[in-house]
């Protein structure tokens, strides 16, 4: 018998809406069922409530709502949208956070939390192995407005010691790092961030919401780009900030609603039904991952092979604590530089060249000249970004025909 709906006008919220009675619920049901809002036809799916404004029934009402609008009200959907709110409360249920912002994109959502709670004198220390774009709102947006940034190796928990001293308003990372599957100790950098009086701010792209919850590990602000796993199917742009409501609706939202960050109604639709299998996904990818790399471990045409899952990895041991899987991505180093790995890639007959990740679709990438191509050379050098390194990012393929794949691409690399 279906459960009765929880009586609001027009709107009816179902069990599970607002985060207020699923906290026994594990995460698959959440990802099907959290935060549904269903109009009064009852709908099976997530209805998109395809609209920029909304009506109200008087101008006292519009007075109050502008006043302070309702637990479940809303004005303009760049301020929000009953779609993208479903989708904001699914995610924040899904990493163990009071709330969540839905963005436009994943770099939209870390320069709103970045951005929205820095001001000129403030200074940040952030990880040296980050996304290209990610380095360009650290090194050039932040620094041009009068933030300080300190770069250290995220790996070295002695560095971070040295360099968050009292008066640091922020540390940022990427949980794992992109290309080169570094990982931040969640924990303890947290533990020395949080000793010092400063926010932690999390990228967990590479971790997954699914093997990472960078929240119970001290994070107070986690971000996604949900156009990787969250969607999973290569169809659309889309972020989220995840934290405490505090931040979330009163640094992050005013910025975000102000500036037009603000993701579409159709785009959170879209990653509503991408959550529905994203542990199934997740879980299926880093299967055929972990398959991946030990079966180019040791093979004579390939130099090294980054992945946390293998004993291998000089993190191995904090992956399967901070983790519990090595996760969707392996990098490769194809031995003979660029040239091997253009060959390489070129002859891969399943996997396609693209700069995309967590998709469906087994994906290669070759770092040095696409997504890192404007790193300078010292800067390549110091992240192991190697002419010969490859990205891979596993997909939804039978585990073996990506495996034979590989093995015949190297053959003529």
């Amino acid at each position: 018998m279906a459960p009765a709906p929880l009586g609001l006008p027009g709107l009816l919220l179902w069990p599970g809406a607002l985060g207020a009675m699923t906290n026994d619920w594990k995460t698959r049901t959440r990802l099907v069922h959290e935060g549904s809002r269903r109009s009064q036809y009852g709908e099976m799916a997530e209805a998109i409530f395809l609209t920029q404004g909304f009506v109200y029934p008087d101008a006292e009402a519009a007075e109050a709502r502008f006043l302070k609008a309702g637990e479940d009200e809303f004005i303009y959907a760049r301020y929000g949208n009953p779609t993208t709110r479903m989708f904001e409360d699914r995610i924040a249920a899904l990493e163990g956070t009071e709330d969540a912002f839905a963005t436009a994109s994943g770099m939209a959502a870390v320069n709103g939390a970045l951005v929205s709670m820095l001001r000129a004198g403030d200074r940040v220390v952030s990880s040296r192995a980050l996304f290209g774009s990610c380095l360009y709102i650290l090194e050039e947006v932040l620094q041009r407005f009068g933030v300080t940034v300190t770069f250290v190796d995220g790996a070295d928990l002695d560095q971070w010691r040295a360099a968050v001293t009292p008066g640091t308003t922020a540390v940022f990372f990427e949980a794992m790092s992109n290309p080169t599957l570094e990982l931040v100790d969640i924990r303890a950098v947290s533990e020395i961030a949080h000793a010092a009086g400063a926010l932690v701010i999390c990228d967990n792209v590479f971790a997954t919401p699914i093997f990472s919850r960078a929240v119970d590990q001290g994070a107070d602000v986690v971000v996604y780009s949900a156009t990787k796993h969250i969607d999973g199917q290569g169809r659309a742009l889309g972020g989220v900030i995840c934290g405490t409501r505090d931040f979330i609706r009163k640094i992050a939202e005013p910025y975000m609603k102000h500036t037009g960050g603000a993701m579409s109604p159709f785009t959170a639709w879209i990653m509503l039904n991408g959550m529905a299998t994203l542990d199934l996904r997740c879980r299926a990818m880093a299967d055929s991952a972990a398959r991946i790399a030990q079966t180019l471990e040791g093979h004579e045409k390939v130099a090294r092979v980054i992945y946390p899952g293998l004993a291998s990895h000089p993190q191995h041991e904090l992956a399967m604590a901070q983790m519990g899987s090595g996760g969707t991505m392996v990098a490769f180093e194809v031995k003979g530089g660029k040239e091997a790995a253009f060959r390489f890639m070129n002859a891969l007959e399943i996997a396609l060249i693209s700069n995309n990740l967590g998709d469906a679709k087994s994906i290669a990438t070759h770092p040095a000249t696409t997504t890192h191509q404007r790193l300078p050379q010292p800067q390549k050098d110091a992240l192991g970004i190697t002419p010969g390194l490859i990205r891979y990012s596993a997909g939804l393929e039978d585990a073996g025909d990506l495996i034979a794949d590989l093995m015949q691409a190297l053959s003529v690399a």
